[in-house]
């Protein structure tokens, strides 16, 4: 796989606000998130159709797709960074135009459902992007110190970031011990899934699987772990990442179940590749950045995980 860096964000550059996914409920979420971004020093353009609602989509495909080609055609944009996720993204990936993107090659932000992009763009261009923190859901009111602390060094510094620290007093576990360094891919497992059989998944062998998720019981999570499995990922994959999974676990106590950490056992607990979990990344306050194609180190023995080389040029 060729991989393309960004290069890298500097104080006074232009971040470019698109809406690919949905609209936040409340406009006032994206206004104190460009106020974030211009007291840090950078300068921003928001899409012109940011805002909008089609259904629970941010506008129609043509109007989000219209934002997204825009940002990376346009020379002073160096960063673009999505809104919120939502639903949505996926319906734009056979409507954009790759070569555009790999000619104007940018720092492009977002998780949940941007995963789609994020994939798709790597598949098709080799361009590094970053699973992190979104306008209008991390930046927008009490910002976390810790996702900052991860995600703005990432971006602006081309020097390679070493090892990722937790937030105070969190761990990381291992569930099958072992050492691994390659590329890391995935993101949210809904999206991750919905991409298989299609041109715009990755290949993942040899590569460092990561995922997390939000608002799926255990019979959902079970059933997409187990689509992975019989597209034999995870004989492929040199290693596995588990972020945060909120809301994943049955609350109606009437309901025979099995837990999360049951469904998550039995899917990778006999793999002969390092897997850990409680990574922190996913749907919380307090969330690492990820840079999708980037070589990283697992070390499921000691129980960190390295970023092993600079995710801009």
């Amino acid at each position: 796989m060729k991989i393309i860096k960004p290069k890298k964000l500097s104080k006074g550059d232009v971040i470019g606000i698109i809406s690919p996914a949905s609209s936040p409920d409340d406009f006032s979420k994206i206004e104190s998130g460009v106020k974030y971004l211009e007291k840090l020093g950078y300068r921003v353009d928001v899409g012109k159709n940011v805002g909008k609602f089609h259904g629970y989509l941010a506008g129609t495909d043509e109007e989000r797709l219209d934002d997204f080609h825009y940002m990376f055609k346009k020379k002073d944009i160096k960063a673009i960074m999505c809104v919120r996720g939502g639903y949505g993204s996926p319906r734009l990936l056979d409507k954009i135009d790759y070569k555009l993107i790999e000619r104007n090659p940018k720092i492009f932000i977002g998780y949940s459902d941007i995963t789609a992009l994020q994939l798709a763009i790597l598949q098709k261009t080799g361009l590094v992007t970053f699973a992190g923190p979104m306008l209008a859901v991390d930046f927008s009111d009490e910002v976390s110190k810790y996702t900052e602390e991860m995600f703005w060094p990432l971006i602006t510094s081309n020097k390679k970031f070493g090892k990722i620290e937790l937030p105070e007093d969190e761990k990381i576990f291992s569930l099958v011990k072992g050492n691994e360094k390659a590329r890391i891919v995935g993101g949210n497992l809904a999206l991750v899934v919905s991409l298989i059989g299609t041109d715009y998944l990755p290949s993942l062998k040899d590569k460092i699987l990561f995922i997390e998720e939000v608002g799926e019981m255990p019979y959902r999570i079970d059933r997409m772990l187990n689509q992975l499995r019989l597209t034999k990922a995870f004989n492929q994959v040199k290693g596995i990442i588990l972020g945060a999974f909120i809301d994943c676990n049955e609350t109606d106590p009437s309901k025979r179940t099995l837990t999360l950490g049951e469904v998550i056992s039995h899917y990778f607990e006999n793999l002969d590749i390092p897997v850990v979990y409680n990574f922190k990344h996913g749907h919380i306050k307090d969330s690492a950045t990820i840079p999708f194609g980037i070589m990283v180190k697992i070390n499921a023995s000691r129980n960190y995980i390295e970023i092993a080389e600079s995710a801009v040029k």
